[in-house]
């Protein structure tokens, strides 16, 4: 019965390319904890650590001891419909996530691998957004954020990530 339904259910997880392929808009870090973020042009993603100069590759992220997080992500899209529905501004580093991409289906990323420019990323897990963002961004940005907090990843080849680089999700490292 489990090969079945898998078979009946083997739609969910197949994408068409157009959701698969997007772009980086934008690239933000913090160098502490709570610390305001801050948008870079360019960083260097490093293999098991994160982005340069951002707080969790320096181990210095609130959630370092119980998460491991390396790298966040998160939609352009989600973050305007956000912005839409709650009236809460989330741009300019204010949703708390390391890199904003359009044109990518985020639930695809599972168990696949995101390339971004020469990046290579490993799905880690969603990161749902918390009552922690609302202390250090705004008031009401959780629950603004709620159902679109994104993901996180771990890097698996490190380069350098540029704003406008093309985001691809691959089935297989390459």
């Amino acid at each position: 019965m489990s090969e079945r339904r898998s078979q009946l259910f083997a739609w969910l997880s197949e994408w068409r390319s157009e959701q698969l392929q997007g772009r980086l808009e934008a690239i933000h870090i913090a160098n502490d904890s709570g610390a305001d973020m801050r948008a870079v042009s360019e960083i260097e993603a490093i293999v098991g650590r994160g982005l340069e100069g951002d707080r969790y590759a320096d181990g210095k992220g609130h959630w370092r001891l119980t998460d491991g997080c390396e790298v966040t992500l998160v939609s352009a899209e989600a973050l305007r419909q956000a912005e839409q529905r709650s009236g809460v501004p989330l741009s300019n580093g204010a949703h708390r996530r390391n890199l904003v991409v359009s044109g990518i289906a985020l639930e695809a990323l599972r168990r696949h691998v995101l390339k971004i420019g020469e990046v290579q990323f490993a799905f880690h897990k969603l990161r749902p957004p918390c009552a922690y963002l609302d202390r250090v961004a705004r008031p009401g940005s959780a629950k603004a954020l709620k159902g679109a907090g994104g993901v996180g990843l771990r890097v698996i080849r490190g380069g350098v990530l540029r704003v406008g680089d093309t985001v691809e999700v691959l089935t297989q490292p390459g």
